[in-house]
């Protein structure tokens, strides 16, 4: 591999983390946590910090055992910081922060890579790396969960950098050690299990096949006393947490979140088995015509093995696709860690001029232009937004002008690529590029900052209202819609049940009954027992006719939510009646994603 001057390739990498940086941390705090999933990892994150108990991801009173601790962690970090209740006031900051710094450095990852060498027919080296690193940050699956606070793209990003360091020792082995790439992938098993392992396996074992040569990968890699390590940088957690938590974690990590969800359906997450195919394609927007020129174009015969990286790129791709595929629970997450190959894919389709290069140039900017009509056409669409938590989005949107400013932005994308049709291929693929840069800042996130104000502003003001007006002893719940970022927000454990006549039931029962850490249910004839509780209650649920005539105490409505003080006197009267009716209490059924 050649490798540019110094001080040119520190000053291209210090550009992409400019653009790394604005892209993934640009008013990253700005929203507050969105339901339903990320504040789960927020809670157990936090929690750590104010608990002092690192070991066990704790949410809500209740272990959280469906990830590993490393993104915890690394929230908990952020946490701990000086100050951080005061210039991260909404708590997001430090739980997106993982996510949003792991796309930043696969972007760094991305661009170091070509720089040294192994773009096999781009004859301009800076802005190929400036390219790829752009088409792995502005993928919209890597936009979106960059700044989501979960797991997926902390995954996405170790993997990368293990899989680019397993690819960069094979190329030269002269100049890279073989164990940076395995302890790299202990801490992938880390932040969300085995499935590094497995994803790592299937990529090697693919390019072995591929060049029909497993001598020297095997020789070079040095895969056994690799998995040594791996097993030494993650298996002491694991250890630990089965040995103080027992049957519970192993049930509920290996059997449910891992097993369970490979071999069947959860959450009503049933997907046809070519569902990754139009995700492949939507991750890679615009240029999903290039992506898949870029896949047709792998290498069949065995090249140098420093000009090999097309050929890793595309058994990584199809690694991601193949053991997805064959998994029986299906999301569009799952498709992350194949976008850094993705991008890579993309730039390699720059190779060779001709006619199907032309052509996939000239449907990609299709696309940048269907997308810009998309936009300028929004009063014929955005008014078909129906959304009961945000029953003014539509009308809002349009109001903001946000969408004309994203039909502005992908309208001089394709002017730019229009006008540079006959320059270099990569110079014309980041002018189309830098447009969507600007469409990202000025457009996708004000969005996403007006539909907080719209969704969760609600649930955080209806969660202060909790807070202020709580009694002594109060129990605090949510019933119908079950928003935790409720007990984000409280930082008090939330009785949490849905929308149906059991769900009063289960809420009178685990009033007197339920334990959980830092709060224990009190019967009401104890002297202890709070004589009321306070709840919200969405539009939908409050009119069930379960729900009728228990003559709450309204202290304010926020959007469809409602918060009420109810008597626990007229809620087990209610749920005494239900019971007799034939409704019994199922709370203490065992519920893996219970929280």
């Amino acid at each position: 591999m050649v490798v540019m001057s110094g001080r040119r390739h520190l000053g291209v990498l210090a550009l992409v983390l400019a653009l790394g940086v604005l892209i993934n941390l640009w008013r990253l705090g700005a929203t507050g946590v969105v339901d339903e999933t990320p504040p789960l990892f927020a809670a157990a994150g936090r929690a750590m910090t104010q608990t002092g108990d690192w070991l066990t991801p704790r949410v809500n009173g209740l272990p959280r055992f469906d990830k590993p601790p490393l993104v915890y962690w690394l929230m908990a970090l952020g946490y701990s910081l000086p100050g951080q209740i005061v210039w991260d006031p909404l708590g997001s900051w430090a739980a997106r922060l993982p996510s949003a710094l792991s796309s930043v450095a696969v972007m760094l990852v991305l661009a170091d890579t070509v720089l040294r060498g192994p773009s096999a027919g781009l004859r301009r080296p800076v802005a190929a790396a400036l390219t790829a690193a752009l088409c792995f940050g502005l993928s919209p699956l890597v936009l979106v969960w960059s700044r989501t606070a979960v797991s997926d793209a902390l995954l996405c990003g170790l993997l990368a950098i293990s899989l680019i360091l397993q690819w960069r020792r094979f190329a030269a082995p002269e100049r890279h050690r073989w164990w940076p790439a395995w302890l790299v992938l202990g801490l992938a098993v880390l932040a969300k299990g085995p499935v590094a392992v497995v994803l790592t396996g299937l990529t090697l074992l693919l390019f072995s096949a591929l060049r029909r040569d497993l001598a020297t990968p095997w020789s070079r890699l040095r895969p056994l006393p690799g998995l040594a390590l791996t097993a030494l940088v993650s298996l002491p957690w694991y250890a630990v947490e089965l040995l103080v938590e027992g049957q519970p974690f192993w049930d509920s990590f290996f059997g449910y979140h891992n097993l369970q969800r490979f071999t069947s359906v959860v959450n009503d997450h049933l997907q046809p088995w070519w569902f990754f195919g139009p995700v492949m394609l939507v991750a890679a927007m615009p240029f999903s015509p290039l992506l898949l020129l870029g896949l047709a174009r792998i290498p069949r015969q065995r090249t140098s093995p420093d000009q090999s990286l097309h050929q890793f790129a595309g058994c990584w791709l199809l690694a991601v696709l193949l053991l997805f595929t064959t998994a029986a629970t299906k999301l569009p997450s799952y498709w992350l860690p194949a976008t850094p190959a993705a991008a890579l894919l993309i730039c390699f389709a720059l190779g060779r001029r001709d006619r199907w290069l032309a052509l996939a140039w000239a449907s990609s900017l299709a696309l940048v232009l269907l997308l810009a009509v998309g936009f300028w056409c929004a009063p014929l669409w955005v008014p078909l937004i129906n959304d009961p938590e945000m029953p003014t989005l539509a009308s809002d949107l349009l109001a903001s002008g946000l969408v004309w400013r994203a039909a502005g932005w992908f309208s001089l994308a394709a002017l730019m690529g229009v006008v540079l049709w006959r320059g270099s291929l990569v110079l014309r693929l980041l002018s189309v590029q830098l447009p969507l840069v600007c469409f990202h800042l000025t457009a996708v996130i004000p969005i996403a900052e007006l539909a907080d104000q719209l969704r969760q502003l609600p649930v955080r003001q209806a969660t202060q209202t909790l807070v202020d007006q709580q009694r002594p002893q109060e129990p605090l719940a949510m019933v119908g819609a079950m928003k935790p970022s409720v007990h984000f927000y409280a930082g008090q454990v939330i009785l949490f049940e849905g929308r149906s006549n059991g769900a009063q039931v289960n809420l009178a029962d685990r009033l007197s009954k339920e334990q959980r850490r830092g709060w224990r249910g009190v019967p009401l004839q104890s002297p202890d027992a709070s004589p009321t509780v306070l709840l919200i209650i969405d539009e939908g649920t409050r009119r069930q006719r379960h729900w009728r005539g228990l003559q709450p105490e309204r202290l304010g409505r926020f959007g469809v939510y409602t918060v009420w003080r109810i008597e626990r006197t007229r809620l087990n009267d209610r749920a005494a009646e239900l019971m007799a009716d034939g409704v019994d209490a199922d709370w203490q059924k065992p519920r893996p994603e219970r929280f």
